[in-house]
């Protein structure tokens, strides 16, 4: 049995309505708060990679904190935590939702977990890469080097 398609207004989506074409009840910003700090939490808990970040940020905040930085380095060093974060969490929805698929499906997925993977890697390298400058650079100052 063929079900109609669903058209849509122009003033609502996809994402709007449901399958059967009946209006989706609007969310509340709370709900849409908790499902978030919900997704936090299972990331955290989820993945010892997430760990290892989170552990790595919280030492590199500490020590920025002990440097006094300027504002300018603890914006850079905000985005790059928030970039590797990021980047680990989607590769993780990712992993999830790979791994609630059929086996055939799942091997056919194996090449979008490793560019997510190769994602991480890359943000990981660059907030390394830009640490190790503004961390250098403190350091230098602070052992009056420059």
């Amino acid at each position: 049995m063929a079900s109609e398609p669903v058209s849509y207004t122009s003033t609502e989506s996809a994402a709007e309505t449901w399958a059967g074409g009946q209006k989706r009840p609007p969310r509340r910003w709370r709900d849409k708060f908790a499902d978030a700090f919900r997704g936090v939490k299972l990331g955290v808990r989820g993945q010892s990679s997430f760990f290892v970040h989170f552990f790595v940020s919280a030492a590199a905040l500490a020590a920025a904190w002990v440097m006094t930085f300027d504002w300018v380095s603890w914006c850079l060093l905000l985005l790059c935590i928030g970039m590797v974060l990021t980047t680990e969490m989607l590769n993780s929805a990712l992993e999830t939702l790979c791994r609630g698929l059929d086996e055939r499906t799942r091997q056919r997925c194996a090449p979008a977990l490793d560019v997510a993977a190769g994602a991480v890697l890359l943000a990981a390298s660059t907030a390394i890469l830009v640490g190790a400058l503004i961390f250098g650079y403190h350091l230098a100052t602070l052992l009056r080097w420059l």
